[in-house]
């Protein structure tokens, strides 16, 4: 990784150094928002606006509101004021929507202008270079077409843009989820798009390359999600604060761990007089969180790409259920065929019982994981939290409670 510019480097206004801030830009958005904001501490606000303004709005939307209120008004008196505007637009939307990441457009059209009148305004314009499309407005701030850069070239220089316009223009809405507008942009591998409310009143432009990005973030913070670590922690994030992100959570596991302990201690009894049956329960527990974490990462690749339809939840949960309940006879019958071996080696006489245990066993506990892996994100998101928001953690106490309990259970109740 290259390292970011040193401080000193940087004291000048941006145009001065514009490699500098290129490096710092990237350095940038490997941090977390609170460390990214300390980071930008050290430089001068002319700097700190040059690079938030290359960076991902969505990951500028992050990093303000940790800024403290006198720097951050310091910043935005030294950025454009069309600029700052967006970007406090952008942070009225919650934090998955498309709102958060807009930018303004370079410029609007009409569509009584011509081509040379157009042509002369974007040579014109300093951030031509990010000019991708015009968006043709009318006197509402509607917008009403869309021309593009091949339309210039093959026009007349006294056509109006209304004239050689796309009229049936594809937008987004700024409340709409990422999610959902990654489905709706699927096909379609447009570089900008423009951003329009209920009344097609043009309010910013998202790019391609911004939406992909973000969604590759929020897909790669899952599995962290699971266990427990912060979407905020990145590689660089100092352990300080890592172990303040990480440590609550794992208190919360031993919590539940405490849990399952306390299913075991209940057949103490049990365990004290048949010590073999010790030997099977990581077995059974393994196998059962196996079959758990599949149905899990089903239901949340399903909750991610929106393939889970409203009403379809009973159908996923029994589809766990059978699967659980196939794959459990299955390798409940290789179990059982290890139990009977390991007792029949230390001639207990009890062995058949044993084996025919651990295949119930493992049955049950299978079922039971299958319908926990479904049904732990789906009750996860119908109380409004992230559905991967620990997961795993109420998944593996939900798994080892039923496998040990069931065999523990079926041993005592077999065997008594």
């Amino acid at each position: 990784m290259e390292d970011a510019p040193r401080r000193d480097e940087l004291s000048p206004a941006p145009p001065d150094a514009p490699d500098d801030a290129v490096r710092l830009a990237s350095h940038i958005v490997q941090l977390g928002p609170i460390e990214a904001a300390e980071e930008l501490e050290e430089y001068s606000d002319a700097v700190v606006s040059d690079v938030l303004q290359r960076i991902n709005p969505a990951v500028v939307g992050d990093i303000l509101p940790e800024l403290d209120d006198a720097r951050r008004d310091s910043l935005f008196a030294k950025t454009p004021a069309y600029v700052t505007q967006q970007w406090s637009t952008n942070l009225s939307f919650d934090e998955d929507a498309i709102g958060r990441l807009m930018e303004t457009p370079p410029a609007t059209f009409r569509p009584t202008e011509t081509v040379r009148q157009a042509t002369q305004r974007i040579r014109g314009l300093s951030a031509a270079g990010r000019l991708t499309y015009l968006f043709v407005l009318d006197d509402q701030e509607r917008l009403v077409g869309i021309a593009t850069m091949r339309d210039l070239l093959v026009a007349e220089e006294e056509q109006a843009l209304g004239e050689l316009m796309l009229r049936d223009v594809f937008f987004l809405t700024p409340t709409t989820d990422l999610s959902e507008a990654m489905k709706l942009v699927v096909h379609r591998h447009y570089p900008v798009y423009p951003v329009c409310d209920a009344s097609r009143r043009l309010i910013g432009q998202v790019r391609g390359s911004a939406m992909f990005e973000e969604q590759a973030f929020e897909i790669s913070a899952q599995p962290g999600r699971m266990v427990g670590v912060a979407e905020e922690e990145r590689l660089l994030t100092p352990w300080p604060r890592s172990l303040r992100f990480r440590h609550p959570w794992l208190q919360l596991n031993l919590v539940t761990a405490f849990v399952a302990a306390a299913v075991v201690g209940v057949f103490q009894d049990t365990l004290d007089r048949m010590v073999i049956l010790a030997l099977f329960l990581p077995v059974l527990a393994g196998q059962s969180g196996n079959t758990g974490c599949q149905a899990l990462a089903v239901t949340l690749r399903g909750l991610t790409l929106g393939e889970l339809r409203a009403g379809s939840e009973r159908a996923l949960v029994a589809k766990e259920a059978l699967l659980g309940l196939l794959n459990g006879a299955f390798v409940g019958i290789t179990a059982g065929a290890g139990m009977f071996i390991v007792a029949r080696m230390q001639g207990n006489a009890e062995a058949l019982a044993l084996a025919g245990i651990v295949a119930l066993a493992m049955v049950g506990s299978c079922v039971v994981s299958g319908i926990a892996g479904a049904l732990i994100p789906l009750t996860l998101r119908r109380v409004g939290a992230d559905p991967a928001t620990a997961s795993s953690i109420f998944l593996t106490t939900a798994t080892d409670v039923a496998s040990m309990g069931l065999f523990l259970g079926l041993a005592t109740l077999l065997l008594a």
